[in-house]
């Protein structure tokens, strides 16, 4: 019985952990201050922003990580298309440059890589 216990519970572990890890990279990278980082990770969105049109247009959107840290996201829509129907409650996974911003917030400019999951859908 106890190992059967033990082998739930090293399974379930392996689906929460590389989240938790990212969200631990994307905390530290924020406390140090870090610039040009490559992170990954995944959140919820919590509000949707006006596209960024001065230079490159950027696609904005803030998400909630599972540690509740927030995210700035900033989705290059010149290099790649725009996430469609993008709504509060989705979860967006992410892989792109971290940079810390002068207002304390994280910013995070995705060019390519996302996928979204819709909450309530089968």
């Amino acid at each position: 019985m106890k190992f059967i216990l033990f082998l739930i519970f090293s399974l379930l572990s392996l689906f929460s952990l590389p989240s938790l890890a990212n969200d631990e990279i994307i905390k530290q990278a924020y406390l140090s201050q870090k610039h040009d980082f490559q992170i990954q990770g995944s959140g919820h969105v919590i509000h949707i922003l006006s596209d960024d049109t001065k230079g490159a247009k950027h696609q904005r959107f803030i998400l909630r990580l599972n540690n509740k840290q927030t995210l700035l996201v900033a989705h290059n829509i010149d290099l790649a298309p725009r996430i469609p129907n993008l709504i509060k409650g989705d979860m967006v996974e992410f892989y792109g440059v971290y940079e810390y911003n002068s207002k304390g917030g994280e910013y995070t400019h995705v060019t390519s890589r996302y996928k979204i999951n819709k909450p309530n859908c089968a």
